[in-house]
């Protein structure tokens, strides 16, 4: 019978590195007046041209009973109240296939679903999520201006400065004089018509 409910096996399916150690479960739900449990490999796919490597079994009086051609350093088995453990060390990659575990019945042989396991050089890795890369945004900064340092005026140009000061004071000077001139020559003219008509009305007295 396979796949019976009856054995229990976990996990379904594992996956070790080459040289760990591995340990596959086989839960009984019945109890048995002998208690023997028998650990089988088959090492390529279910068929009918397969067949199940004997590893070895638990009993009750003799403790592990290894198969012949097992390399008995690795592989052990023991129990855990009504769990039935396999123990394998130093797994290599032909030690990959499907553990069964299975009782022996009158007539009938009870086997578990089976742990498939499978033993690589290198595990995979969990691959980390690529983060898509969002375009910065561009700013368009102004050119700051630039700080004059130093003295703000050259000295040509406060020599132009005082020079055009100078000029307009000049100016300023002549044109006051000019005006005083023009004010002057005004006065001047106007005592000369006062002092014609004097001269005219003293003559006509002669």
């Amino acid at each position: 019978l396979h796949g019976s409910s009856v054995l229990q096996q976990t996990p379904a399916y594992i996956k070790v590195q080459t040289n760990k150690m591995v340990m596959l479960s086989c839960e009984a739900k019945i109890s048995l007046s002998n208690m023997r449990i028998y650990w089988l490999r088959q090492r390529q796919a279910p068929s009918s041209d397969s067949h199940h490597e004997f590893l070895a079994l638990w009993d009750s009086a003799k403790g592990t009973i290894h198969g012949e051609e097992v390399e008995q350093e690795k592989i052990a088995v023991f129990r855990d109240a009504s769990r039935f453990i396999l123990n394998l060390t130093s797994v290599k990659p032909e030690d990959s296939g499907i553990y069964f575990c299975m009782i022996v019945g009158s007539p009938e042989l009870t086997f578990g679903k089976g742990t498939q396991l499978s033993v690589v050089d290198f595990l995979p890795t969990t691959a980390q999520p690529t983060k898509k890369s969002t375009p910065k945004k561009r700013v368009c900064r102004l050119p700051r201006p630039e700080t004059q340092k130093g003295p703000l005026c050259s000295p040509i140009t406060l020599g132009l400065l005082v020079a055009g000061v100078l000029v307009l004071l000049v100016s300023l000077g002549v044109a006051i004089h000019l005006c005083c001139r023009r004010r002057r020559a005004r006065l001047r003219f106007m005592k000369q018509l006062r002092l014609h008509p004097l001269e005219k009305c003293s003559r006509m007295d002669y």
